[in-house]
């Protein structure tokens, strides 16, 4: 008999729900996981008594009830509230698009002056039926906005010029006629005080993780291990690339500890100049209001992705997403396997949906 009920590929959120619920159903886990620690993409280290988000700013957020009191089990969050700031040349703009911003472009003091001057500029550009993004988004919010706050950031973040990229990649731009630099609508938002990790490690609590261990490196001994398998890494990796890689962008950061209390005054602030190499600054501190005599700050600089590299964001365009189902249909043929999160799904997806989908697939498992 096998020693384990379920083998589980893959410690960050997806896979520590599973494993969570999954012990709590009284099923005996194992966790593999290929890096030094769990977490995922969700990883915080301290620093400096400064949590440190290796791999992106992650901001959890939903409107979901049933969601945050999940989370809320194994974390206590504080009032974060994500209230971006983007740097176009020595401009400075609040984020999302709302009257701050439009004041800060124009000038302008009402919600009808502001939609006046969007609606203007809309009407200049003259486009109806956009060919690429960059004329969807002059359809969308005009040129002033599009100029300074879109071009620059988009074409960093995809690694091409705007009017070579489709244009269903930018289907809106949220406009907000409302002075409300909350980037979310979401009714709940914070992060977790002390950071992630503490929150995954809290999920783990009782089952068994091995770090430092790759599964697709000794798949077949792994196998006999558990009657059933979670895999939450890329599915076209699972099955050796068979019909060629799914496309990903990729990030790379550069991160120093400054000797200053505070460097930047927010966490994040947006670069939107095409010339600035990064798309954004992080200083970590600011996520949870930190007071230390030293600061963090972590450069991020999107990457065109290759085969070995971290997977960061799915390409899901037709192409990919055609390529996925093929990979798909080989999982559905799997006796014992199941694929899941980000990157087994090939999809992006906020936090509270990572959560909801590891819980859905236990209850699917479990109504069996």
């Amino acid at each position: 008999m096998a020693e384990f009920d379920y083998l589980i590929i893959g410690a960050g959120l997806y896979g520590s729900v599973f494993a969570h619920e999954m012990k709590n159903r009284g099923s005996k886990c194992l966790v593999l996981e290929k890096r030094d620690n769990v977490g995922g993409n969700i990883y915080t280290e301290e620093v400096e008594g400064i949590q440190v988000h290796r791999y992106g700013a992650h901001i959890f957020h939903t409107s979901d009830p049933s969601i945050w009191n999940y989370v809320n089990q194994f974390a206590d969050f504080n009032r974060y509230t994500n209230s971006p700031v983007a740097r176009y040349k020595d401009e400075l703009y609040n984020l999302p698009f709302n009257m701050n911003t439009f004041h800060q472009l124009w000038g302008v003091i009402s919600p009808a002056e502001a939609k006046e001057m969007i609606e203007r500029q809309k009407k200049e550009c003259g486009i109806n039926e956009p060919k690429n993004l960059e004329e969807q988004a002059l359809m969308l919010v005009g040129r002033d906005i599009y100029e300074k706050l879109v071009k620059g950031y988009t074409e960093k973040q995809w690694g091409r010029r705007a009017s070579e990229l489709p244009a269903f990649i930018i289907n809106r731009l949220p406009v907000r006629f409302i002075y409300d630099n909350n980037y979310f609508n979401d009714c709940y938002q914070g992060i977790p005080i002390g950071g992630y990790t503490k929150m995954i490690e809290n999920m783990l609590d009782g089952v068994e993780v091995k770090l430092n261990t790759d599964y697709l490196a000794d798949k077949e001994a792994w196998d006999k291990t558990a009657d059933r398998i979670l895999f939450t890494g890329g599915i076209d990796d699972y099955f050796g690339y068979c019909y060629g890689p799914l496309e990903y962008r990729s990030l790379r950061f550069e991160s120093e500890m400054l000797d200053m209390e505070n460097y930047q005054g927010n966490a994040v602030v947006n670069y939107t100049e095409f010339e600035v190499p990064y798309t954004r600054i992080i200083e970590h501190k600011h996520f949870e209001f930190g007071k230390q005599e030293k600061t963090v700050i972590t450069r991020e600089y999107p990457m065109d992705w290759q085969c070995g590299m971290e997977a960061y964001y799915p390409v899901n365009n037709e192409k990919n997403n055609a390529l996925y189902e093929k990979y798909r249909g080989l999982g559905g043929k799997e006796q014992k396997v199941m694929f899941g999160g980000r990157l087994g799904m090939y999809r992006y997806l906020d936090m509270d949906k990572v959560v909801k989908a590891a819980l859905q697939a236990v209850e699917r498992i479990t109504e069996k």
